[in-house]
């Protein structure tokens, strides 16, 4: 599962955003997909042997049972903070508030809006992303600042069709 995420994110981030010859573009896209797999499978072994074990433990399997195992897993698997983790926890932290906004409004937590608060969320989100990108931009993760680069200042450079199709940024003085 690893491999069939990674490899076709890393292939397209490569060919966009970094430069080196073929033969290290493709290595990159293999440690990167290797780093993504090994940590998905040794988290998912760790969550489901440490599942296992407090079930053995106390004699059944409660709730709490798959929030330390998922915890210790994280720890242990995710702790490290590279790129390739950060991006993972960054995907699950963005799926984890609306699941836990949702679950707040089914428990009723919180009322149900009465119209959706997606548009509002996405002129948050978005207005709050740029602002970072144009006056805090070191805060933001290494490849959201490469592609935000990309579109919103390598686009003001413009030659012919394969900047728009390859890249806008030459090396050469065209």
């Amino acid at each position: 599962y690893g491999a069939k995420i990674r490899a076709p994110h890393a292939l397209v981030m490569t060919f966009l955003f970094k430069s080196g010859s073929l033969r290290e573009k493709l290595r990159s896209i293999a440690q990167a997909t290797y780093a993504h797999s090994r940590n998905l499978a040794c988290f998912v072994f760790t969550y489901k042997g440490l599942l296992a074990a407090q079930a053995r433990l106390q004699g059944k399997k409660i709730p709490f049972h798959s929030f330390l195992a998922a915890c210790i897993g994280g720890w242990l698997v995710f702790g490290d903070n590279n790129p390739i983790n950060s991006q993972i926890i960054m995907y699950l932290l963005s799926r984890v508030l609306f699941g836990l906004s949702r679950l707040a409004v089914q428990k009723g937590y919180i009322p149900q809006p009465r119209q959706d608060p997606f548009p509002l969320l996405a002129a948050l989100v978005w207005g709050t992303v740029l602002w970072l990108f144009e006056c805090h931009r070191e805060t933001l993760q290494p490849s959201l600042q490469s592609s935000m680069t990309y579109l919103y200042e390598d686009s003001e450079v413009w030659h012919d069709l394969s900047d728009f199709l390859i890249y806008n940024k030459r090396t050469d003085n065209k």
